[in-house]
């Protein structure tokens, strides 16, 4: 596989959510590695983008979102649950896209160990906080380098996809209607819990 680069994510997040459908995010730890195939994806500016973490300036929880690119912006949220997003745009222009879900291509039996509940495989990654919780990822990854071949996780080019869709984004409170979330065919895309017309782009 070839790792994606800097320049390549340096780009409008809408942009980068395509490029990165279909791609593969693998995690190092010591129990093992875990490969996941993104298949759901979300779009996020910055201070054009009112739902964006970035939308009211720069703060020590959002710092690693403003870049440079390729880099690993992780959050808490609820109280219980850790998102990963990718960087994109160029340093010190906030964007970034939100990793909402994938299917697990490498580490199962680890996947599976750290999602017991699953009732099947597509469900191990249905979900932003499931899918960091299999590849292990939490505050600690926050602004590791994706692009660098010693990084705990990184990213790689996948297969290209046949079809993209796009639809409102979710548990957004404001431009929620904004159709910047972007997935492919999977049992592995997460389900959309309020209503709103899906639409097909092209890839």
């Amino acid at each position: 596989m070839r790792q994606l680069t800097r320049d390549e994510l340096a780009i409008d997040p809408v942009d980068a959510s395509k490029l990165l459908l279909g791609s593969v995010l693998e995690s190092h730890s010591p129990q093992g590695i875990v490969r996941v195939r993104l298949v759901e994806v979300e779009a996020y500016r910055g201070g054009d983008d009112p739902a964006s973490h970035c939308y009211r300036g720069r703060t020590p929880r959002n710092d690693v979102m403003f870049g440079p690119a390729g880099h690993l912006y992780v959050y808490f949220v609820y109280g219980m649950h850790f998102c990963a997003n990718i960087v994109s745009l160029t340093d010190g222009v906030p964007g970034a896209v939100l990793l909402r879900a994938g299917e697990v291509v490498d580490g199962i039996d680890l996947a599976r160990t750290r999602r017991p509940s699953a009732r099947n495989d597509s469900e191990l990654a249905k979900g932003p906080a499931r899918l960091t919780g299999v590849l292990g990822i939490d505050r600690a990854q926050n602004g590791v380098d994706l692009t660098s071949p010693d990084s705990p996780v990184r990213i790689y080019e996948g297969e290209p996809v046949a079809e993209v869709y796009s639809g409102p984004r979710v548990g957004v409170a404001v431009a929620m209607d904004v159709p910047w979330r972007f997935w492919v065919d999977s049992p592995a895309v997460s389900t959309y819990r309020r209503g709103g017309k899906r639409t097909k782009q092209i890839s």
